[in-house]
C-alpha cells in the first residue's frame, strides 16, 4: 500500500482508539512498528491479525506480491516491536514460525481470514507467519510493585536471568534436532532454529541498550551522587565491554545455526551466562542501596518546603 495510505489509516487509528472505517471497518487490525534494517529508523505499518490464544499473529502476504514486505525484513534484524492495538501499547518479541508450526498457524489464520490462503495461492513465496509474544519482562522474577530505581534494576535483572535460561533450552532444543535430522551438510528440521535466534538476538539487543544507557546516564549520576561508588562504577563499565565482546562473538554464530558447531556456540553462551550473571550480582550487591533512594517512575525534582533554602 502506498505510504499516504497507510499513514491516513495510523491516523485514523489513533485518533480513534483503534477503529477505523473505509475497507477495514470492523476487521482487527494492530499498528506494528519496527525498526529498518538498515537506515534503523522506526516504521509503523497497520496489519490485520489473529489471535492465537494470548499469542497475536500476523502474515507476510503483502497482498500476494513475490517478495516478502519489508517490515518483515526489518523484525528479522530487530525483533523487538511495538504493536498498538485500539488504546493499548506492547512491547512484543517477533518470532516467525517455522516447518510444522508455521503450517498449523497458517491454518488458523486462514479459518478467521479466509482472503490469506487466496494470497498464498498467488504466489509462490510461502508466505511468512509472524508471533508476536510478550517479552517476559513483566512476569520476570522481582518485586511485585517497583517503586523505586532499585526495584526496576532487579525486574530488568530478572527479565535477563529468566532469558538466559529460556535461551539455554532453546539451544538444547536445536542442536538435538539438528543432531536427530542426520545426513551430512543437511539443514535440521525446520522450528526450532529462526526462534532461537529470534529470541538471542532481541535478548543481546536489549543488553547492549541496557548497559549503554547505564554508561550515558545511571553511572555518571550515581558517581556524582555517590563518590565511594566510583570504583565499583568504574569496574561494571569494564565488565560492560567485556560482555560486549562476549556477546558478538556469539551473535557471529548466531548468523547461520544451520552450520555453527554446536560446542563452540554452547561454549560461547555459557560464557556470555557466567560473565553476565556475575555482572548482575556483582552491581545488584553494590549499587541497590542507593538506587533505592531514588523513586520509579522518575519525576520532576519535589519543591523546596515553603521558607526554604539558604539563609
Amino acid at each position: 500500500m502506498p505510504a499516504s495510505f497507510n499513514q491516513a489509516i495510523i491516523d485514523e487509528f489513533r485518533v480513534n482508539g483503534g477503529q477505523v472505517g473505509g475497507p477495514f471497518e470492523g476487521g482487527d487490525l494492530l499498528l506494528l512498528t519496527t525498526t529498518g534494517a538498515k537506515s534503523g529508523a522506526e516504521h509503523t505499518v497497520p496489519l490485520g491479525y489473529v489471535r492465537d490464544g494470548e499469542l497475536l499473529l500476523i502474515v507476510g502476504s503483502a497482498g500476494g506480491a513475490p517478495r516478502h514486505p519489508a517490515w518483515y525484513h526489518n523484525l528479522l534484524a530487530h525483533p523487538q516491536v511495538r504493536v498498538e492495538i485500539g488504546t493499548e501499547t506492547l512491547e512484543l518479541i517477533a518470532v516467525p514460525a517455522e516447518g510444522a508450526r508455521r503450517d498449523r498457524l497458517f491454518e488458523r489464520v486462514v479459518s478467521v481470514a479466509p482472503g490469506y490462503a487466496d494470497y498464498q495461492s498467488g504466489t509462490t513465496r510461502v508466505l511468512p507467519v509472524v508471533v508476536l509474544e510478550p517479552s517476559g519482562a513483566e512476569a520476570a522474577e522481582g518485586p511485585g510493585e517497583i517503586r523505586s530505581f532499585a526495584d526496576k534494576l532487579v525486574q530488568i535483572h530478572g527479565w535477563l536471568r529468566a532469558q538466559l535460561r529460556h535461551i539455554q533450552a532453546e539451544t538444547d532444543a536445536h542442536f538435538a534436532a539438528r543432531a536427530a535430522h542426520g545426513g551430512s551438510g543437511e539443514p535440521p528440521a525446520p522450528e526450532i532454529g529462526l526462534q532461537l535466534r529470534q529470541h538471542c538476538l532481541a535478548f543481546c539487543q536489549f543488553l547492549t541498550f541496557h548497559h549503554t544507557s547505564e554508561d550515558a546516564y545511571t553511572f555518571p549520576a550515581l558517581a556524582d551522587r555517590h563518590p565511594h561508588l566510583r570504583d565499583a562504577l568504574d569496574r561494571l563499565g569494564e565488565e560492560h565491554r567485556t560482555l560486549a565482546r562476549v556477546k558478538d562473538a556469539l551473535l557471529a554464530l548466531l548468523a547461520d545455526l544451520t552450520t555453527a558447531d554446536p560446542e563452540r556456540f554452547r561454549a560461547e553462551l555459557a560464557r556470555l551466562s557466567a560473565e553476565l550473571v556475575a555482572h548482575l550480582d556483582y552491581e545488584e550487591e553494590s549499587l541497590l542501596p542507593a538506587l533505592s533512594e531514588i523513586r520509579w517512575p522518575p519525576g520532576p525534582p519535589e519543591p523546596e518546603p515553603a521558607g526554604g533554602g539558604a539563609s
